[in-house]
């Protein structure tokens, strides 16, 4: 039961203004995500592989806003888990429609969250797409 929270974790990390997603749930399958991040470290995104990250992270966070307060007033876990699980797979085809591939969303989350520079030039992306 603990996967999902990692993406609404992430999702609300980014829905507070910073660009960043280390590990959403769908790739998690219950395993920590510090390994992942490790092996993520040396993920350099192109311009266009970066505004893909943007555009995919404002669908996540805007998702995580809609999901937030369901989960938090659901009466019972298993309530809390389908909707957690609704909200993952809606998480992880916003992904996939922007062009990414859930690995590369994550790695490039890790990557931006590391990389000063590069998370400047997501916030600057985001910045000029009305974001």
């Amino acid at each position: 039961m603990t996967r999902f929270p990692k993406a609404f974790l992430s999702a609300t990390i980014l829905s507070v203004g910073l660009i960043a997603a280390p590990a959403m749930a769908q790739t998690a399958k219950g395993q920590p995500s510090a390994p992942a991040q490790a092996t993520q470290q040396s993920v350099q995104p192109t311009d266009a592989q970066l505004k893909k990250f943007v555009d995919a992270t404002k669908k996540v966070a805007a998702l995580a806003d809609e999901y937030q307060p369901k989960v938090r007033t659901s009466s019972d876990d298993a309530a809390r888990e389908q909707l957690m699980r609704e909200a993952d797979e809606k998480m992880v085809k916003a992904v996939q429609s922007d062009g990414l591939t859930v690995e590369e969303y994550n790695g490039i989350g890790a990557a931006v969250q590391q990389d000063p520079e590069l998370r400047q030039r997501a916030i600057d992306m985001a910045n000029r797409s009305g974001g």
